[in-house]
């Protein structure tokens, strides 16, 4: 047999459908600062079952404290937002009605809405500050990211809001398609917006 193949092999795991098919798995990863859970396919039942299932367990039984997913910022932070007791949606589905891009079934499916709802209730029962979060690492909605920084902070120092106005002005005449911005940076065509957006978030930073 092929050395490599017969080297996959023993390292392979069944799963077998019992309680503690992911107990080595969690056992190792109880040790690391990150875990990157993916999935063979999107839109798959057992996989985002499996991922709440792991997901949980890392915050039951080790203490994990975050859950950073690829989705767009503004639409996990409203997510985020009700499961830290913060927020005035009702419920997880109500939370999740701010993701409208891609396919909605990615993340306002049972699996996650389940998921979500289970980590509100675990984190009723914790101090503030010690609530596991729910974050988004995507910016395409580069427009709806930055009326969510200004509406922000229209509510808590509206001086600040009309600052970020200003920097983000840089962005009012650009395509709506983030990517495209980009593309035209690259290309020469438009001057960049980096300086003002940095600006943005180090005033932020210091507030």
């Amino acid at each position: 047999m092929d050395f490599a193949l017969q080297t996959l092999r023993d390292q392979l795991y069944p799963l077998e459908g019992s309680a503690k098919n992911f107990d080595l798995l969690i056992q190792r990863a109880s040790q690391a600062r990150f875990v990157l859970l993916g999935e063979a396919s999107h839109g798959s039942h057992e996989f985002y079952a499996t991922r709440a299932l792991i997901t949980r367990r890392l915050i039951e039984e080790h203490g994990f404290d975050g859950v950073a997913v690829e989705a767009d910022w503004p639409d996990a932070y409203r997510v985020n937002r009700f499961v830290r007791g913060r927020s005035e949606d009702a419920d997880a589905q109500q939370a999740l009605d701010g993701f409208q891009r891609f396919p909605l079934w990615m993340w306002r499916n049972r699996e996650v809405l389940d998921f979500v709802q289970w980590l509100a209730d675990h984190n009723r029962e914790r101090p503030f500050a010690e609530r596991v979060g729910f974050y988004g690492l995507d910016l395409y909605s580069l427009y709806r990211s930055i009326e969510a920084v200004i509406d922000y902070l229209q509510g808590v120092d509206p001086q600040l809001a009309a600052q970020a106005r200003h920097h983000y002005a840089c962005l009012d005449h650009t395509t709506r398609e983030p990517q495209e911005y980009g593309l035209e940076v690259v290309r020469g065509r438009r001057p960049s917006c980096e300086q003002e957006v940095v600006a943005m978030l180090l005033q932020l930073h210091r507030s």
